[in-house]
């Protein structure tokens, strides 16, 4: 099958939802890419897919919010369970038919229930974890420490100070946050899952503290120097749909 040349980046949604399989709030992000190879981040792709690139590179990110009110088929969203902070490393990928996404590496989750359904029903790789989320002021502080799958103890702790609203964002700034679905391998399946979402409120944001484990620890090579990109945002209330087949259609 030949490939598809991938869709344009446009700050909305590629494509309209009508039945949500989820909905969910993401709250208090922020965003920190480094540039890789394509080499060195295609063997980590689901089959299918290929490294997305801008200007011949690659990103990888790490992406540190709360999760808020987490709902399935219209519910209403869950005050507990479905709220808590996540830490993803996260990389970018084009599929056959030109539907530009993200892969997830590593998920990082507060709440023990959400990653075992994540991990047992969808296959993706998400990890318990002790993590907190503190603001003071301009000032929003992310800890990560995993407790299992291990290895236990490995983490994070993010801290920016976030600047002015992006009131129009650079084709980079776009290329890292108008993401309209995930790729993803269900039992050796390749899968994507769309989703929509407000256009994202941007802000500039200074780095004030970064050690961190978890992009190493899924397979990538250590970052070279600061992030090329840090950016923090509110929030917006996501709607994802149901998976597609590998031939580009919904399941029913």
């Amino acid at each position: 099958m030949e490939r598809a040349a991938a869709e344009s980046i446009t700050p909305d949604p590629a494509r309209a939802i009508r039945l949500a399989l989820t909905t969910q709030s993401w709250l208090d992000l922020s965003f920190l890419h480094w540039a890789l190879d394509p080499a060195d981040v295609a063997p980590l792709l689901p089959a299918g897919t290929v490294p997305d690139t801008l200007d011949g590179l690659t990103y990888v990110g790490l992406v540190a919010f709360r999760m808020h009110r987490v709902g399935w088929f219209g519910l209403p969203g869950v005050p507990y369970f479905g709220t808590f902070p996540e830490t993803n490393v996260r990389l970018y990928s084009v599929d056959r038919h030109g539907r530009r996404g993200v892969v997830f590496c590593s998920l990082e989750a507060s709440r023990l229930l959400p990653v075992a359904v994540a991990r047992s029903i969808f296959r993706l790789p998400y990890f318990w974890a002790s993590m907190a989320i503190r603001r003071d002021a301009d000032t929003v502080s992310y800890v990560s420490s995993r407790r299992r799958p291990g290895p236990r103890g490995l983490g994070c702790r993010i801290r920016v100070r976030v600047g002015e609203r992006i009131e129009e964002p650079s084709a980079l700034e776009h290329f890292l946050t108008a993401r309209w679905g995930m790729h993803n391998s269900f039992f050796g399946r390749p899968v994507y899952m769309p989703n929509a979402h407000p256009r994202w409120p941007l802000h500039r944001a200074e780095l004030l503290e970064c050690e961190d484990e978890l992009v190493t620890a899924a397979g990538l090579p250590t970052p070279a120097g600061p992030p090329v990109s840090v950016l923090y945002s509110p929030g917006v209330p996501v709607r994802f749909g149901r998976p597609a087949r590998p031939g580009g259609l919904p399941t029913p």
